[in-house]
């Protein structure tokens, strides 16, 4: 599968860490032009180099970034086939602790970020018959406690993923989203240190399992899984797959909660 890429073009919004960083490795070793797009030089630096990916430094729910970043794989690489809309974050608070700015924040990372991106690069993508994914969540398919934020920003991108694959399938783009449970990433690291020392747990591994006890697999994925599922859904290979939602969670979500105790 090293050629699957080949001549191909991509495109990753939030690359500089976790999910992002291991798709734009995955789809560098499967022979694609990466750029990395992020708001930190340095961790963009960091993973471009050894790959040999280029990177834009800025926000993409900014438009004239966005766009930018867009002419910046086109005129670098010739092109545009895949865009990967990773970034994400906050909205970690119920909607009674919200305030306006966590609201407006939450909506930024979350959709603002994949809706700007792929409005710059869908005249591109329609040209290329390419193919997007969208870094969803667990979140975007049921509600985490004391997320309320995250949890109805999520939900959107999927409205977001299926209104883009209606609308755009008969151009020959396809659509899908990625939905996460835990994933050992830095954005994960950071919440199992903070359940380690409201626990007082010994460790983070121990948080991890403690998270994940309900898992049928029993544990977190590793980012480099997750790009996997991605890497697969924006190639030949999943020709027919648009307007998806797959889960990449170890069974989180097939678990029927009322009958935990019987477990």
């Amino acid at each position: 599968m090293n050629g699957r890429y080949a001549g191909k073009v991509a495109l990753i919004s939030g690359g500089g860490t976790g999910i992002g960083a291991a798709t734009a490795r995955r789809l560098a070793q499967e022979g694609a032009k990466v750029v990395i797009m992020g708001r930190r030089q340095g961790q963009l630096e960091t993973v471009a180099e050894p790959i040999g990916a280029a990177i834009f430094v800025g926000d993409a729910a900014d438009p004239v970034q966005a766009q930018s970043a867009v002419t910046q794989a086109v005129e670098q690489f010739g092109g545009l086939d895949v865009v990967v809309a990773n970034a994400g974050g906050h909205g970690f608070a119920t909607i009674a602790e919200t305030t306006d700015r966590d609201w407006t924040d939450a909506c930024r990372a979350n959709l603002d970020t994949a809706f700007v991106l792929l409005r710059a690069a869908m005249p591109e993508l329609v040209r290329r018959k390419g193919a997007i994914a969208v870094t969803a969540s667990i979140a975007s398919l049921a509600a985490p406690a004391s997320a309320f934020g995250y949890t109805v920003t999520k939900h959107a991108q999927i409205g977001l993923v299926r209104s883009i694959a209606r609308d755009f399938g008969r151009q020959g783009v396809r659509c899908n989203a990625v939905c996460p449970g835990w994933v050992t990433t830095e954005m994960a690291d950071a919440e199992m240190d903070e359940l380690r020392a409201r626990m007082n747990l010994a460790s983070r591994e121990e948080a991890y399992g403690i998270v994940t006890r309900d898992v049928p697999l029993g544990r977190p994925a590793h980012p480099d899984e997750v790009a996997t599922v991605i890497a697969f859904l924006c190639s030949s290979e999943a020709s027919m797959i648009t307007g998806a939602t797959l889960t990449v969670d170890g069974g989180s979500t097939i678990v029927d909660v009322p009958t935990l105790a019987f477990g």
